[in-house]
């Protein structure tokens, strides 16, 4: 995948981040953190693309002018490592790319264990689309060495580069290749896959297994021949496993098992690199005693086969263009913002459907008065102003909509909304005992006169305002004072709430030291915006919502004055401020 899509997709990310910040509830500076946050993300991974792009942009050199496949391509491509590249490819520069397409597949040669991570790399990011086709050659042959410590440790340098792809999530087939110099020839190739004890024989487009290619012979030299083949094959697959297999099972905490999809051998007339006392001579005269052959006169312009006939046993897979990978990739991204923002609505359903279920709960299960220890109008009108403040909510969601973090499907409100407005239609005030004949009626005051702006903290040149308001009212038994708070639709439903039973309590705060009267005789509401008494679209409706009730309600047992002081009691019996 192009680092221009991998940005794509971390910008996609980001969008459905934001996008699910907006339907999750969340405070204002928990919202700016976390968009702060993506913003600084995506803005460093947006560089450090950028610097990725620039280090990793392809550098390999095509020899003779070489051409690589288009990106359609979809026969194998084979990476070639190892021994005899001279051989396979011709006496080509090393930072060259040395590339071979025949029928049957593209090769491209690899000069050291430590170019294969680049030359992969490379590869992948100039065809992308050829990651599920993408396999290792490595080749191993015993006449080009005289070291068994030295190639060893070549093949441990080989896996070790292997791993380090693996890390990268580059995962490739992998299968070792041999040449054995043979007097009868170039021959088939012979291949022996995991778990196959006799090699199955590829010629002439034709797989057999060994028996049968031996019993086709026609002629008694051809027979011969095959036997001899057949020995030295045997020869051959003892030292590849004693040699080089065991280095990729060994199980070597180092270098884990890296499983050899197949091994293949053949046999050429002339080995162009092949050296004196080599391993493969050393290993025959450790095993038979007998001096190997010596190595025929070279022939110029030699070339090896390619193992074309084994092609098809390397595993290869469909894969994806970029653009679809990355589509398919978007689309999970899509899907998992989906399922949480679907969570999120079910939460947020399930808490909302909570809250109503427990405030009418609430509401219906008010002990009997002798066992409370607030009188029954003060617990009522608490209980009643809740479920007030719940139908505004539900109301609000019926007439305009419910918001998305509550929607997508899944919205449990309109079913609570009309048994919540049945409760509240049913409520009753308490029957008002005889009044006073002298009892004031309501006294309503601005509330700018007594508060700041979005204070509950009473001004100091407010104490005239609430003694001229506040006369004449006398707190007696059997009565409470019910300081309510109210405000204006404006600003957040919550803090409203707040602030207009702040301010209620501020005015009861008041009146006790100015009276001296017990707390039995207060009960102090905050009902926000929940109960209107002008229209809320205009600036002096909303003035006349901002306001604080102040009224006398009979309850029995309310208002003890036996601790109150004489001569201190002479409030207002009603009073209502503006909030």
């Amino acid at each position: 995948m192009t680092f221009k899509l991998k940005r794509g997709l971390w910008l996609w990310a980001g969008a459905l981040v934001l996008i699910l910040l907006s339907v999750i509830p969340a405070s204002t500076w928990v919202r700016l953190m976390v968009i702060l946050a993506v913003a600084c993300s995506l803005a460093f991974i947006w560089r450090s693309y950028g610097q990725k792009s620039e280090l990793n942009h392809p550098s390999l050199v095509l020899a003779d002018h070489g051409v690589l496949p288009p990106s359609a391509y979809r026969q194998p491509v084979v990476l070639v490592c190892g021994d005899a590249l001279t051989g396979l490819f011709g006496d080509i520069a090393s930072d060259e790319l040395a590339l071979r397409v025949t029928e049957q597949g593209c090769y491209v040669r690899v000069c050291g264990a430590t170019q294969l991570p680049i030359v992969a790399d490379s590869l992948l990011s100039m065809r992308p689309q050829w990651g599920g086709q993408l396999s290792v050659m490595y080749v191993v042959n015993p006449g080009e060495h005289t070291d068994g410590g030295a190639l060893a440790g070549q093949i441990q340098a080989f896996c070790h580069q292997l791993l380090l792809l693996r890390k990268r999530g580059i995962v490739l087939s992998l299968f070792v290749v041999s040449y054995l110099q043979a007097a009868q020839g170039e021959g088939p190739w012979f291949s022996w896959q995991a778990g196959q004890d006799s090699p199955s024989v590829h010629e002439a487009n034709a797989i057999a297994g060994m028996a049968e290619w031996q019993r086709e012979a026609d002629d008694y030299a051809t027979v011969v021949a095959r036997f001899n083949t057949s020995v030295q094959l045997k020869s051959a697959a003892h030292w590849l496993t004693e040699t080089v297999l065991a280095h990729f099972t060994s199980g070597d905490a180092r270098y884990p098992l890296i499983m050899v999809q197949t091994i293949a051998v053949t046999c050429v007339p002339v080995l162009v690199q092949k050296v004196e006392h080599c391993l493969w001579q050393q290993w025959l005269q450790g095993k038979t005693t007998l001096v190997g052959s010596q190595q025929p006169k070279e022939v110029a312009g030699i070339r090896l086969p390619f193992p074309d006939p084994l092609l098809h046993l390397i595993p290869t897979r469909i894969q994806y263009s970029a653009v679809q990978q990355a589509g398919v990739i978007a689309a999970w991204l899509l899907a998992a913002a989906m399922l949480v923002a679907l969570a999120n609505s079910a939460w947020q359903n399930t808490l909302l459907a909570r809250q109503v279920t427990d405030d009418l709960r609430r509401y219906t299960s008010i002990i009997a008065p002798e066992r409370r220890e607030q009188p029954e109008f003060v617990l009522r009108e608490d209980a009643v102003s809740v479920l007030r403040q719940d139908a505004l909510r539900l109301d609000n969601y019926y007439r305009h909509g419910e918001p998305v973090s509550l929607g997508l499907g899944l919205y449990r409100g309109e079913r609570l909304r009309a048994p919540l407005l049945a409760v509240i239609a049913s409520h009753r005030q308490p029957a008002m005992a005889a009044v006073p004949v002298n009892a004031p009626r309501a006294v309503r005051l601005d509330s700018l006169s007594l508060f700041s702006t979005g204070s509950a903290q009473l001004k100091p040149d407010s104490t005239k305002v609430l003694i001229n308001a506040l006369t004449d009212i006398k707190a007696q038994p059997g009565w409470l004072i019910v300081i309510a708070g109210h405000t204006d639709d404006t600003g957040n439903v919550e803090h409203n709430l707040q602030l207009s039973r702040a301010r209620a309590a501020a005015v009861r705060d008041w009146m006790q030291r100015m009276g001296d009267i017990p707390d039995a005789c207060f009960a102090v509401q905050g009902f926000g915006a929940s109960q209107p008494i002008a229209s809320n679209d205009n600036e002096s409706g909303r003035a006349m919502n901002r306001r604080v009730d102040i009224r006398l309600v009979p309850e029995v047992g309310a208002c003890e004055l036996s601790t109150a002081k004489p001569g201190r009691q002479n409030l207002s019996r009603h009073a209502a401020i503006n909030d």
